[in-house]
């Protein structure tokens, strides 16, 4: 067999190529290999497949379907697994810590893995909020050719004949706690929300950055918003396969692909889909990983010009699985082209660029989920950036739904999400007030918690609307209401939040992108003066390490110089 792979100039030719690679060729032997297989290029599929959720329990089975087209292709498949820490069960305690930190070690496990083993190629499996920017920011990191293949939604949940999911359980927590939801009603809903396997069905994180996979072309067209449990998602892994030899053979690479342009692409998507606000901190550690300067402000200069067309949850009406029934994500993208608000020129993983990609699609006149730019839901995108004498370096907040956008009231400040979850429990919180948690940042949580358990009690309870809620850490893609969070430079920094007391000011203006404490700077001084570091009880182990690397928000809250330091890149070695 004639193959069209030159092995001498790919990585793998370190650990299978000449006399002096016989050991290592001999592992390979023992696990079966032919002669044939070895002189193939060497395929990684990372996948983050486990039992710990539904979002991750049918990655196994569609990375095992993807060996087949690689080998069809002509390459070697290599299967391994890397971790996930799955937001909707570490959510509301201490676990959440853990989060954001995946994303570091996502990345770093896959780039350790790949180099070690001398890979090629790679085909990576995600299915929750995330594993799926780390796989892809060790997509870019390493710079071999690579695909992004999402596992797909969970389908929605049925109770008292209207669609559910984990939201809904979520808030109906927060309505328990108000004494309008009776506790049978409460476990019933918990066992029918999540029906089977999928990441949440909402416009919220993991959906938000499958929407990013396709958008920023490292996906196959119109694959991700397929729900898990279809039987077309094993057609989708084996065209993966495939694909990824034809990129292997073309030398086609990841930062050939995601280029600035293909950056404002993908932020254009997350603001017309009213996407999580965590799009704001994970395309900044993406770009970083190519080199590409683009932080929180970047991003958000693309959400202020681009219209909301998406009818989805949190703020809508619709899920995944109606996106993906009337068109998918490139029938949103059709729609920004013609509306002059995409760049068409980004090449992807098809090997065409993005516009070619889009000029095979259709509009779908009939279906209801997808607006056109001509008739939006808002004019401008359903994520706002503020930035303000409370966050200099910036905060985001996502407004799609949302009929207040401004909002004045005085400061009730907590230092952990634990004591502003018992105050709203116990309802100790008054309307009209800004609810200020601090201390919840990259550095100073540590790990930037999301604080859905707190924002879904408060929407249960009749809330949503009549508070705000401010922090240095992070929202799920599941909260609504008028919610600020990456506030920078965080509190464990001395930034503005670390200064504010009960009974402050604070004014945020969604529509003007502001977000303002109404103290005199004299005053803000002395308060500045007397401040001291907090302590927390992460003082050895992954979260004191990550604590001593991150940086801010604002970049992307990313632990290592990126690629403008380097000075080789691992497809070259």
């Amino acid at each position: 067999m004639t193959s069209p792979f030159d092995k001498s100039r790919l990585p793998s030719r370190h650990v299978s190529v000449g006399p002096e690679r016989a050991p290592h060729r001999s592992y390979y032997y023992a696990m079966g290999m032919t002669e044939e297989q070895i002189a193939r290029p060497f395929v990684a599929i990372a996948s983050a497949g486990n039992d710990s959720a539904p979002c991750n329990i049918a990655l196994d089975p569609q990375a095992d379907i993807c060996r087949r087209g690689v080998e069809e292709g002509g390459g070697t498949p290599r299967r391994f697994n890397t971790i996930t820490v799955t937001d909707g069960i570490a959510m509301g305690h201490q676990g959440m810590k853990s989060s954001l930190v995946s994303r570091e070690v996502i990345a770093d496990s896959i780039e350790l893995s790949v180099r070690g083993h001398c890979y090629d190629a790679l085909v990576g499996f995600a299915g929750c909020d995330k594993s799926l920017p780390g796989m892809m920011m060790a997509m870019l990191r390493l710079n071999v050719p690579s695909i992004f293949v999402y596992g797909g939604s969970i389908l929605p949940g049925s109770f008292n004949g209207r669609d559910v999911n984990v939201k809904d359980v979520f808030e109906a927590v927060g309505r328990y706690a108000a004494g309008n939801c009776p506790l049978q009603e409460l476990i019933a809903l918990e066992k029918v929300a999540c029906p089977g396997h999928g990441a949440c069905g909402g416009q919220f994180t993991a959906n938000t950055m499958a929407c990013v996979g396709e958008a920023i072309g490292l996906s196959l067209p119109n694959s991700n918003m397929v729900p898990a449990p279809y039987t077309s998602r094993e057609e989708i892994a084996l065209a993966a396969g495939r694909q990824v030899m034809a990129l292997l053979e073309r030398d086609l690479r990841p930062r050939d692909i995601c280029t600035r342009a293909a950056f404002e692409n993908a932020a254009r998507v997350v603001a017309a889909t009213g996407g999580s606000t965590n799009a704001a901190l994970h395309l900044p550690a993406m770009a970083h990983e190519c080199g590409i300067a683009f932080d929180l402000f970047d991003v958000a200069e693309v959400f202020k010009s681009t219209p909301y067309i998406a009818d989805l949850q949190p703020g809508g009406q619709y899920v995944a699985k109606d996106m993906h029934e009337a068109g998918g994500v490139y029938m949103v993208m059709k729609t920004l082209l013609d509306g002059g608000f995409l760049d068409p020129e980004p090449l992807t993983v098809t090997g065409r660029t993005l516009g070619e990609n889009i000029e095979e699609v259709t509009w779908n006149p009939d279906q209801k989920v997808i607006y056109s730019v001509a008739n939006p839901l808002s004019p401008t995108g359903g994520v706002v950036g503020l930035r303000g004498s409370l966050a200099p370096e910036g905060a985001i907040v996502k407004v799609a739904g949302m009929h207040r956008l401004r909002f004045t009231g005085p400061a009730r400040v907590f230092d952990c999400e634990e004591d502003a979850f018992a105050a709203v429990e116990a309802r100790t919180i008054a309307e009209g007030c800004v609810i200020v948690i601090r201390y919840e940042g990259p550095k100073g949580g540590p790990g930037m918690r999301e604080m859905l358990s707190t924002t879904a009690a408060l929407y249960g309870q009749g809330m949503g609307e009549s508070v705000a809620l401010i922090t240095d850490g992070r929202f799920s893609g599941a909260t609504r209401g008028f919610c600020i969070g990456h506030v920078g430079p965080e509190a464990a920094d001395c930034g503005p939040i670390a200064l504010v007391e009960d009974r402050d000011a604070i004014a945020i203006d969604a529509a003007a992108g502001t977000i303002d404490l109404l103290v005199e700077e004299a005053v803000l001084e002395q308060r500045r003066t007397a401040w001291r570091p907090r302590s927390n009880d992460y003082q050895a182990g992954a979260l004191w390490r990550y604590a001593q690397n991150v940086g801010p928000a604002v970049s992307g809250a990313v632990t290592h110089p990126g690629a403008a330091a380097e000075t080789h890149v691992y497809a070259d070695i």
